[in-house]
C-alpha cells in the first residue's frame, strides 16, 4: 500500500511543477509580451481573466467573441473613459462598480494599457 501511494506522491511535485509552468507561461503570452508587469498591472490581470477574459478575448476554440477585444488602444486609449465604462458598462456590458473597488478597476486599466492594439483588419480589396 505504501508503494502506491510513494509512486503518487512521485507524480505530485513535478505535475505541480508543469503546470505552474504552463500557467506562467499563459500569464507572459496575455499581451504583455516581454514587459515585466508590476504589482498592479498583475492584479488587473488576475482580476481581467477572472471577470472580463470570457467575453474580451478571442476566442481559442469555437466560443463567440462577445464584446470587442481590449488592449491599451480600446476607448482612444483614455484610461478615464475606460474606468467609467468598467465601472458604470455600457447598454450590451455591466457594470463592475459594486463588484471591483475602485483601485481595482484601476489596476484593470492598468493592465489593459499593457496590452498592445490587434493588428487593423486587411481591406477587403487587399491582394491575396
Amino acid at each position: 500500500m505504501s508503494l502506491v501511494a510513494t509512486r503518487s506522491g512521485a507524480w505530485t511535485i513535478p505535475l505541480l511543477l508543469i503546470l505552474a509552468l504552463a500557467a506562467a507561461g499563459a500569464a507572459a503570452q496575455q499581451g504583455s509580451g516581454s514587459q515585466t508587469l508590476d504589482d498592479k498591472q498583475l492584479l488587473g490581470m488576475r482580476l481581467f481573466n477572472q471577470s472580463c477574459r470570457v467575453c474580451h478575448t478571442k476566442p481559442q476554440m469555437v466560443s463567440p467573441l462577445y464584446g470587442p477585444e481590449l488592449s491599451q488602444s480600446s476607448l482612444g486609449g483614455q484610461a478615464s473613459v475606460m474606468q467609467e465604462v468598467i465601472s458604470n458598462g455600457t447598454p450590451r456590458m455591466p457594470g463592475f462598480k459594486y463588484h471591483f473597488e475602485p483601485a481595482q478597476i484601476d489596476a484593470i486599466v492598468a493592465f489593459l494599457k499593457t496590452i498592445p492594439a490587434p493588428p487593423a483588419p486587411a481591406p477587403a480589396g487587399a491582394a491575396r
